[in-house]
């Protein structure tokens, strides 16, 4: 079970991002891009996720994980409203229609991977339980990357020089992943979730999040004059990942290999203390927390 000695909690933070330049990362238009490509993914990707620990939520029998789980879906949808609120007011200023990716993203979540990809029907509906644990298994595959994203954006110093208002909503974000990072793991074992489905799922996701981050980079690049040719996404990540500018390659690939280690547990990913000093201090988190507090007579 988690170790976090607290309730997951919804930080209803807002972001203004009416100052903040496309290039967000100062001559840095390729780290930028890539970056702001979470704002095209996540969205529709968090809001499938609710949905489907909403389904969940029935079967868990354990009180602290079920508040976790409860926890973890408003901590999600509040992610995934923050980078929606990045989507239109911020990209579409700057010139940049996110709709050639957003509407195959959309196929994806409403349609494949919706309750009922076969159709409404009693074989669809007698396979409900076992595809209620599929899609369990590969959002916990998909948390152990944001675990490990989040941790590197919380800890590194390389972007402090960057636009405060986009940074700060990566970083709230990157550690409420990491102060989750437990939830997803142990829905998924709790429900009958196995090792050899962890395993199999994190061979689905590490392609499928490549794919998706891929086709969203080149969805904005090429409708940015600055970088309307560039080199592939996984040589682009390198290079930047050489410069603390992304999460180095080799960092991610060892993590990917630490989830097919037969004791692992998101536990030991990312520092807990790290992520709630950040929450404790982040000007939107602050602000929201003001926002929510009492008013004293």
């Amino acid at each position: 079970m988690s170790e976090h000695p607290h309730r997951l909690e919804q930080r209803k933070v807002r972001f203004d991002f009416e100052g903040t330049p496309l290039h967000w990362v100062p001559n840095e238009p390729e780290a930028s891009h890539i970056m702001n490509t979470l704002h095209l993914i996540l969205p529709a990707g968090e809001f499938w996720f609710c949905r489907v620990y909403n389904k969940a939520l029935p079967l868990v029998r354990d009180v602290r994980l079920r508040e976790d789980v409860q926890g973890f879906v408003k901590q999600e949808a509040q992610h995934a409203r923050a980078h929606d609120s990045a989507l239109t007011p911020y990209l579409v200023r700057h010139g940049i229609d996110p709709t050639p990716f957003t509407d195959k993203l959309h196929w994806l979540f409403d349609q494949l991977l919706c309750d009922h990809p076969l159709g409404d029907n009693a074989v669809s509906r007698s396979l409900q339980p076992w595809w209620l644990r599929q899609r369990v298994g590969l959002i916990a595959a998909v948390e152990h990357f944001t675990c490990v994203l989040g941790d590197w954006i919380i800890s590194t110093r390389s972007l402090d020089h960057a636009d405060p208002v986009m940074l700060d909503l990566l970083r709230w974000h990157g550690a409420e992943e990491v102060e989750h990072r437990c939830v997803a793991h142990d829905l998924h074992v709790h429900i009958g979730g196995s090792m050899l489905m962890r395993w199999l799922y994190m061979l689905i996701a590490a392609p499928l999040l490549i794919f998706l981050f891929s086709s969203a980079m080149k969805t904005m690049m090429r409708q940015d004059p600055v970088t309307r040719y560039r080199p592939g996404f996984l040589r682009l990540w390198y290079h930047l990942g050489k410069r603390d500018l992304m999460p180095r390659m080799g960092d991610v690939g060892r993590a990917v290999a630490r989830y097919f280690l037969p004791s692992y547990h998101p536990r030991g990913e990312g520092d807990i203390q790290v992520a709630l000093a950040y929450l404790a201090n982040s000007p939107a988190a602050r602000r929201a927390a003001a926002e929510k507090a009492p008013i004293s007579a």
